[in-house]
């Protein structure tokens, strides 16, 4: 099992910056791929960054060369780098966690992911 709580999202200028932070319970991390996905008004939950358990990451096209996925595994946190920040960034955040057996992949979508946090709001104004 896992408990997840983000934190770090905020109002931000368009070009600026912000690092949202994932912190998960428990004494496994080790044995969780993790995620960032987001969510705009009236639009569907999209995948945004992923990282696997040994550190393979992959982003979304959007988000390419701008946003930098990483995790700690001695400290239980999983972050997202997040610059050049746009308007279209602005959206709900999501941690997502998936415990796997096999330490290099990294999945790409929500039905993939068995564990969510509450979301962290992001706004990027223009």
């Amino acid at each position: 099992q896992a408990q997840l709580a983000e934190s770090g999202g905020g109002l931000v200028q368009a070009g600026g910056s912000l690092r949202l932070s994932c912190a998960a319970s428990g004494r496994t991390f080790s044995m969780f791929a993790m995620a960032w996905f987001r969510q705009a008004p009236g639009k569907e939950r999209e995948f945004v960054a992923g990282i696997s358990r040994s550190g393979d990451y992959t982003y979304a096209d959007s988000v390419k060369g701008r946003f930098t996925i990483s995790r700690d595994n001695a400290k239980n946190t999983v972050d997202l780098q997040m610059n050049s920040l746009k308007p279209e960034d602005t959206a709900v955040y999501y941690c997502a966690a998936r415990r796997t057996a096999i330490s290099y992949s990294v999945y790409l979508g929500d039905n993939d992911y068995n564990y969510w946090g509450q979301g962290t709001q992001v706004t990027v104004s223009s």
